[in-house]
């Protein structure tokens, strides 16, 4: 078996994501597939494969509700002309509650933004291509997003967490039976996590060659598939060295696997394991919130953003584009800020000044 990099992970993740699509691009019109080829270029398969997935529901509200008697591939590009910005208002609230093969479903107003600014894409493309003669998806209005609460782990609840996954405290005896095998690995990867503020993806996708412990930083593929270097503190270098050595003594680790966190069947571990792991031990510790490895990446950007009060370097270290993406998620942490300088102003001397 050929050795496997990072670079061989991401690689198999898109020829995934590609081999959905083309199975995908069979159900809708054969425009679409012309469209995705326009957008290639600056977009990776997983925008691409979520297109799909929304244009899915889009075409199959137009049948059902615009042009009735019609199949999903009958429809041409001149069918997408006769599309009014009122029809595409229409689909916004049929989003609210609609079904879709057999299955009852709806959408936040955030799921509602996404379809919308695929349907968008699509349209400002073949618009742009002169395809179509009006682009009526741009004068729709994106739903109104309301501020989410950020939900992150406060105060003792991050050394708690770390002590639970450590020793198995309120573990069921289901769980219990697996956590002497694993206890290393999950207080490693939840340290991690908390530590450096990393994507679910970039975690999983580490291998042993991307740790450099000479200087305490690791390699890691960031959205759109640029490498960066983050540093990681001496608490997070020893949750990692123990967990390699514990690799290093298991004989049944394979010789040819270089993923750095690996599954009971020593393999490279899944997003949805880790987002399992997770959950399995913050329930325990935080039961009234839904703690998840994004919420754990938000533990990390609060603590760093008040330790610093330097947004560009939490932008920097999370890998944001665009620093009010980061604004966006932590600037309600200035209440903070503003509180601890509430007295810095004096308005009366005070009286041995007099």
């Amino acid at each position: 078996m050929a050795k496997t990099d990072g670079s061989d992970y991401y690689r198999e993740r898109n020829l995934k994501n590609l081999d959905k699509i083309d199975s995908l691009l069979e159900e809708l019109p054969y425009f679409c597939e012309d469209f995705l080829r326009g957008v290639e270029t600056r977009t990776s398969t997983l925008t691409r494969l979520n297109y799909v997935y929304d244009l899915r529901i889009f075409f199959d509200f137009l049948v059902r509700k615009k042009f009735r008697g019609k199949d999903v591939h009958d429809l041409t590009l001149e069918d997408m002309d006769a599309v009014t910005d009122t029809d595409l208002e229409i689909y916004l609230s049929y989003l609210s509650n609609y079904r879709f093969r057999d299955r009852r479903l709806s959408c936040d107003e955030r799921a509602k933004a996404r379809k919308l600014s695929t349907v968008r894409s699509m349209y400002k493309y073949f618009f742009n291509k002169g395809l179509i003669e009006t682009n009526n998806a741009s004068k729709v209005a994106t739903p109104k997003l309301h501020e989410k609460e950020i939900i992150r782990l406060e105060g003792g609840e991050v050394p708690s967490l770390l002590k639970t996954a450590e020793y198995g405290d309120g573990l069921s005896k289901h769980a219990i039976g697996y956590h002497e095998k694993t206890k290393i690995r999950d207080t490693a990867i939840l340290t991690l996590f908390l530590g450096t503020g990393i994507r679910i993806s970039e975690l999983v996708g580490l291998n042993d060659e991307s740790i450099d412990f000479s200087n305490n930083s690791f390699v890691v593929t960031r959205k759109g598939g640029n490498q960066a270097i983050l540093y990681f503190s001496e608490e997070v270098g020893d949750a990692l060295a123990a967990y390699l050595a514990q690799k290093e003594e298991d004989p049944s680790v394979p010789s040819d696997e270089h993923a750095l966190f690996l599954s009971l069947q020593y393999r490279r571990i899944s997003v949805r394991a880790v987002e399992n792991l997770v959950k399995k031990y913050a329930r325990i510790v935080s039961p009234l919130k839904k703690i998840t490895p994004h919420k754990l990446r938000s533990t990390y950007g609060t603590a760093l953003y008040r330790e610093t009060g330097d947004i560009y370097i939490v932008a920097d270290v999370l890998g944001h584009r665009d620093v009010n993406t980061t604004r966006k998620h932590y600037a309600a942490i200035t209440e903070d800020h503003r509180r601890s300088v509430a007295n810095a102003v004096k308005l009366h001397a005070d009286a041995n000044e007099e």
